[in-house]
């Protein structure tokens, strides 16, 4: 009988320490930095969503599988916005193929921008620290809404 309240009390206290850490990590919002898209990514982001890309494409990670992570597309050397506005509206292999007019290309390639200046991913560079958050390079946050 012992043993088994000897038990429940330790089982309490983790669980009392799990819920403590946990809306400790998750309610916190100073860790987050100030992360804001332009008006026009914006609305790249609403085409992203309304189109479904992430179903295949991923940004850091998550979403699909079928298409290439897309975080850090536009600053790779060997694409640019317009290899990136051919590929989007021609589609390639499973990629359909889009109809989307001059601005709405435009906010897309600027929401892919935009994402791409917010980090690098996989981020070979990650460092965990000892109060449990990961410590990451990050990229200039510095925007143009052209």
């Amino acid at each position: 009988m012992i043993t088994s309240k000897k038990n429940l009390i330790v089982l309490l206290l983790l669980l009392s320490f799990f819920s403590i850490y946990n809306l400790t990590i998750y309610t916190s919002k100073t860790d987050y930095g100030t992360i804001h898209l332009s008006k026009k990514a914006i609305q790249g982001e609403n085409l992203w969503l309304k189109n479904n890309c992430n179903s295949c494409h991923q940004i850091y990670g998550l979403g699909g599988y079928l298409g290439p992570d897309l975080t850090n597309i536009y600053s790779n050397k060997n694409k640019n916005k317009y290899y990136l506005k051919a590929m989007i509206n021609s589609g390639v292999k499973a990629m359909p193929k889009f109809n989307f007019n001059r601005n709405e290309l435009d906010e897309l390639v600027q929401f892919l921008k935009e994402i791409d200046q917010t980090g690098y991913y996989p981020n070979s560079d990650a460092k965990l620290e000892s109060n449990g958050w990961v410590s990451i390079k990050s990229k200039n946050q510095n925007y143009e809404n052209k």
